[in-house]
């Protein structure tokens, strides 16, 4: 049996603990009281004004973005228009009510239902952030909404402005439109500042310099009730202004635009007016669009129209259409021919017409009956397919045209500042055995002599290798962009120089025999009757490109006037006519017509009286 003073001990143990607890207790009790104290009387106006921070709302201003003008920076080729977005924030709608909210809203603003359910995200219900229903709004409409703002939980709306185009027309592939951000691109954007429910660029220079024009967001951070009404108090309410974007100088003539794009008329196919520095006057693609369409919002009848529309007018043909050069390619012909001096520029070949190859009866293109005996300087000015068939493939060769074309870069991008350009195809041996799966063969060389066969180029690209022979062998990137202006001062913040992307080794002298040849086809040539102009001498070589069909060919002119001078005062005409048209070997008139209107200061309808031309202008108008 244990001592008894050993259980008295154990019976206190229980007594000290419970008041061990007590006192735990009581110092908890006057810790938290403290704390109470401190936060509710010590604090409060702190943990006060963080209480209000909760009821804020931080709403973006979207800022305005730069405009974009014509070379004379004038009159804006796209500019802003007041609107209004309405918008919604889904937490803010009691439960259960959505629904109808969405019906009165749309009955307010003149949207249906569905159309605003579709615009809202999935699983946004507990969203705080706020979510565009409609844009373009008018003033009227978002008037009843705020005399039923009361009524209307989680709905608000904003100024944004519009973008407009003015009288668009073929600018459009130039200028391209805007639009709201999409999920694929704010991932890839997001990094950059991007954000849900931006507006961007979505073609032309509205995405190629979409960084500059859009501007800086501002911010408005309000604070509100319970009910989600705005107190108005200054100090409650801060407000960042945003900053607007940067203006735009293109380096396209509006009149040179306009002059061109009546030139080619209702007819598929592309103009580029170029510079020989790489100054981009005009650059037209027919068809075109409106862009002011996607000011609407949603997808509208006209828009899917276009979508739909076998033409293709979303496609800017200038740099995203190849054909085959045809005849145009004898300009990269004779400048091999003369700088390799593998025959004589004087030697003749006879063309009869017609010749036997490879168990096939060639037929020269341009005079069934023969040319005769013809040297380099005749052959050129004339067309004559037989004879670059008989250089190119018994004394050039394939190795050497392959070589002289990519000279003139074909089959690489120019590097035009214009998204989506394609590069073309310079063909090779190579090439044919891996796409074509066949050998390359003797006709192959042949039809690669006169532009035919798999090689195929851009308008663009016509273009620049008409300023590389004009350059004497240096080839400037071509470009839209002329200069980058403050939107308030209007003050030059950056000008676009020359950038040279090219340079030959070959002799000067090759350069210069070649743009005499060129003449040599509009004094006496192949070009002769459309391109005799008085106002100024043309340059240039005219191509015929077959596409297989009986009573179709394409019809290119790649030409430059005048045909001597300063480099400044020359410019480059590259026309590309379709054979989707119906055949009247248009390319070499149209240019005509740009040619007479550029250096006599005229009109399209006054270049076509002082040319004679005045039957086209029937034909023009039963075309449109």
């Amino acid at each position: 049996m244990p001592p008894l003073n050993h259980l008295s001990s154990g019976d206190e143990t229980p007594e000290r603990r419970i008041r061990v607890l007590g006192v735990f207790f009581i110092v908890i009790f006057a810790v938290y009281t403290a704390r109470l104290f401190s936060m509710q009387i010590l604090q409060g106006d702190v943990y006060r004004r963080e209480a209000q921070d909760i009821a804020r709302r931080t709403t973006v201003i979207p800022p305005q973005r730069g405009e974009i003008f014509d070379r004379n920076f004038n009159s804006p080729l796209a500019l802003n228009t007041d609107s209004y977005a309405v918008n919604i924030t889904p937490a803010e709608v009691p439960r259960g009510e959505m629904p109808a909210l969405l019906e009165r809203v749309g009955a307010i603003i003149g949207v249906s239902r569905s159309d605003l359910e579709n615009r809202l995200p999935a699983q946004s219900n507990s969203s705080y952030q706020p979510v565009e229903l409609a844009v373009n709004v008018p003033y009227a409409a978002v008037a009843a909404l705020a005399e039923n703002a009361d009524t209307l939980r989680g709905i608000s709306w904003q100024s944004k402005p519009l973008r407009t185009y003015a009288d668009a027309g073929s600018l459009s592939h130039i200028l391209g439109y805007v639009g709201d951000i999409t999920r694929d691109e704010l991932t890839m954007l997001y990094n950059r500042g991007y954000q849900a429910g931006d507006v961007i660029g979505k073609a032309g220079i509205e995405r190629q310099y979409d960084e500059i024009l859009r501007g800086k967001e501002g911010r408005e951070v309000r604070t509100v009730d319970v009910r989600g009404r705005r107190v108005s108090s200054e100090e409650q309410n801060l407000r960042t202004p945003p900053e607007m974007g940067k203006n735009l100088v293109l380096t396209i003539d509006r009149d040179i635009q306009t002059l061109a794009e009546k030139a080619l008329g209702a007819r598929m196919g592309s103009v580029v007016v170029m510079r020989p520095s790489g100054e981009i006057l005009a650059m037209v693609s027919y068809p075109w669009y409106d862009p002011n369409l996607f000011n609407r919002g949603g997808m509208s009848a006209e828009y899917q129209a276009l979508i739909n529309d076998p033409n293709k007018p979303f496609l800017n043909r200038a740099i995203q259409s190849n054909y085959p050069p045809a005849s145009t390619f004898k300009v990269v012909m004779t400048t091999g021919i003369l700088a390799e001096n593998v025959i004589s520029p004087e030697q003749t070949v006879n063309c009869q017409g017609e010749f036997s190859y490879g168990e096939r009866l060639w037929r020269c293109h341009i005079r069934r009956p023969g040319h005769g005996r013809l040297n380099l300087r005749q052959a050129m000015a004339q067309s004559c397919d037989i004879y670059y068939w008989v250089v190119g493939r018994d004394y050039l060769g394939v190795d050497r045209i392959i070589s002289y074309a990519k000279e003139y870069g074909f089959g690489e991008n120019t590097g035009v500042d214009l998204p989506g350009e394609i590069s073309g195809i310079v063909p090779t041996p190579e090439w044919k055995e891996t796409r074509i799966h066949e050998k390359w063969l003797g006709g192959d060389t042949m039809n690669m002599s006169i532009g035919q066969g798999y090689t195929l180029v851009t308008p663009i690209q016509m273009a620049c290798m008409v300023g590389m022979v004009l350059n004497n062998g240096t080839m400037y990137k071509p470009h839209i962009l002329k200069e980058v202006r403050d939107p308030v001062s209007g003050a030059v913040e950056r000008s676009v120089r020359p950038e040279v992307i090219r340079t030959s080794g070959i002799d000067a002298a090759v350069f210069e025999q070649v743009k005499r040849d060129m003449r040599g086809v509009i004094s006496g040539g192949t070009a002769q009757f459309p391109l005799n102009i008085k106002t100024v001498e043309v340059a240039g070589k005219t191509g015929t490109g077959e596409v297989g069909l009986q009573d179709r060919w394409h019809s290119w002119f790649a030409a430059y006037a005048p045909y001597t001078g300063s480099p400044d005062e020359q410019v480059i005409v590259s026309v590309i006519v379709e054979a989707s048209n119906r055949w009247e070997w248009w390319a070499p008139y149209a240019s005509a017509i740009i040619f007479q209107g550029i250096f006599a200061g005229q009109s399209y309808e006054e270049a076509v009286q002082s040319l004679g031309f005045q039957y086209l202008m029937t034909v023009q108008g039963r075309r449109e």
